[in-house]
């Protein structure tokens, strides 16, 4: 049977971490399902954010407390399930009484202590933060800091392992796939998509829209859908420079203008700094950061650190739009990063998301899914929570002890690659350097640091199509590499291509 002929229990619009997850989850309860991204997954939202796996300490303000207890419960889920792309950060916040008084940190701090119960991550504390690691790279003034527990995570590889998941569920996944529109017809959903295979028609029973940025735009010009919720966007951007520290502790840092500003630790050699919160009201497709936004992080960064930074230090930006549910704040940094899921029933069951994070993905794609399941005939409840992701089956979710067993099995591997090797794929790395016994067996470096054999295996079974979703997605070896890396590596991909 080909594709165009299948009638499928679900089709899933979006391939960022929503439609991944959601895809995922209704796999593993026996639904056939098919995800249909225009881009390649992860392209746009869910490879543009501060790489945190956090309960959202900031929305406490706003008296969220049920999305941070949501969010907090999570984290430590998460981790133990892909402790590869996965694992705890220690957040220091210097302490500037003119914005904030300490009480109200100490009281902030013990509610994300006690929302919800931690195994793993340490509690928060006050700390000296002249006799602190943190507090050497900060400007002398700040002496007093609170410190507390949250996690970081791999956004892209996130999507990619719910992605192989639910492939390896029998799902099926089609990147560069278009969904143009979607009508109802005798009880059920007929969608044509567009590839580069050319226009084709497929049936599903029911319809996930989980196109974030686009997920307004899918409904109104695509579908017969009407809802009741808008999605509003909101342009985060971040800038990267070289290493402003030399340890592995986070900065969370006070705004003037009550906005907060992260400062991370990133790929061995950086510092990642974000986010902003800007009013989006352009197209979706390329939002881009603009110099007010550069300036702005700059600023942040230099209003705490002893070492000042320029735009001229920033080495790399990236911008993404959080598609956020619609409401009436004013101050983009306000909007409440819940979700709503709302079920159109007027015939065949479509289900479209507004809103959401990455931390909830998981949660909120078990919701989506316990919403379509008794619809589509599936009595199974449940099931992710607790479930490792693809690599990320580690004896006792330890990757300490993981990294020490691969350079024991393969001591050829140069240090820094196998760290990443092992970071990107976990037990996975089997795959890749599987019964090698030199860097020989590894095929061609086509870039530094970058063979042959790993090429192979995230065309072959991660998507990948491109330099860009090698060097930018399935890695950040493009941070590390010269401006002429993608250029080489997108020719070996043609001549891979070319000869069969």
């Amino acid at each position: 049977m080909t594709l165009a002929e299948s009638a499928f229990d679900l089709l899933i619009v979006g391939g960022g971490i929503n439609g991944a997850g959601i895809a995922r989850d209704a796999a593993g309860r026996g639904l056939s399902v098919l995800l249909v991204e225009q881009d390649d997954l992860a392209a746009h939202t869910s490879s543009a954010s501060t790489k945190l796996i956090h309960g959202g300490l900031r929305y406490l303000e706003h008296c969220e407390f049920g999305l941070v207890r949501k969010s907090l419960a999570e984290r430590e889920r998460l981790i133990d399930a892909a402790p590869h792309i996965m694992w705890p950060m220690r957040f220091v916040m210097p302490h500037d009484a003119h914005l904030r008084p300490a009480w109200m940190i100490r009281a902030g701090l013990f509610l994300y202590d006690h929302l919800a119960r931690r195994r793993r991550l340490q509690g928060s504390r006050a700390v000296d933060l002249r006799a602190h690691a943190a507090g050497a790279a900060l400007d002398p003034h700040f002496r007093r800091g609170f410190e507390y527990s949250d996690g970081w995570v791999d956004d892209a590889r996130l999507v990619l392992l719910n992605a192989l998941d639910a492939r390896e569920r029998s799902a099926t996944i089609l990147t560069r796939t278009r969904c143009e529109s979607i009508r109802r017809e005798a009880g059920a959903w007929r969608a044509v998509l567009a590839g580069a295979d050319g226009r084709r028609e497929v049936a599903a029973r029911a319809l996930v829209n989980a196109a974030g940025p686009w997920a307004a735009e899918f409904v109104h010009d695509r579908s017969p859908l009407r809802t009741r919720h808008g999605v509003r966007l909101v342009k985060g951007s971040h800038v990267v420079v070289r290493r402003l520290f030399d340890h592995d502790y986070a900065y969370i840092f006070q705004a003037p203008d009550r906005r907060i500003v992260f400062a991370l630790p990133y790929e061995r050699d950086f510092t990642l700094i974000g986010t902003t919160d800007v009013e989006y009201g352009a197209a979706p497709s390329a939002p881009h950061i603009d110099s007010d936004e550069v300036d702005y992080l700059c600023t942040m960064a230099n209003r705490y650190f002893r070492l000042s930074i320029t735009p001229a230090d920033v080495v790399w930006t990236y911008s993404g739009l959080r598609p956020l549910l619609e409401d009436e704040s004013a101050d983009p940094s306000s909007v409440t990063r819940d979700y709503v899921l709302e079920l159109d029933e007027d015939g065949a069951p479509a289900l479209s998301i507004f809103g959401g994070k990455l931390t909830t993905f998981r949660v909120l794609a078990e919701e989506a899914v316990d919403r379509l399941a008794p619809r589509l005939g599936s009595a199974r409840g449940p099931w992710t929570a607790g479930v490792p992701f693809p690599g990320g089956d580690l004896p006792e979710a330890d990757f300490g002890r993981f990294q020490a067993a691969a350079g024991d099995r393969w001591p050829w591997l140069p240090t820094n690659l196998r760290l990443r090797l092992a970071r990107a794929y976990g037990s996975r790395m089997e795959r890749i350097v599987g019964a090698a016994a030199g860097i020989a067996d590894l095929g061609q470096e086509v870039v530094p640091g970058l063979h042959a054999a790993e090429i192979d295996y995230l065309v072959h079974q991660e998507w990948a199509c491109t330099a860009e979703d090698i060097l930018w997605r399935r890695s950040k070896l493009g941070l590390h590499l010269g401006p002429d890396a993608a250029e080489v590596l997108e020719a070996w991909l043609a001549a891979r291509r070319a000869g069969g």
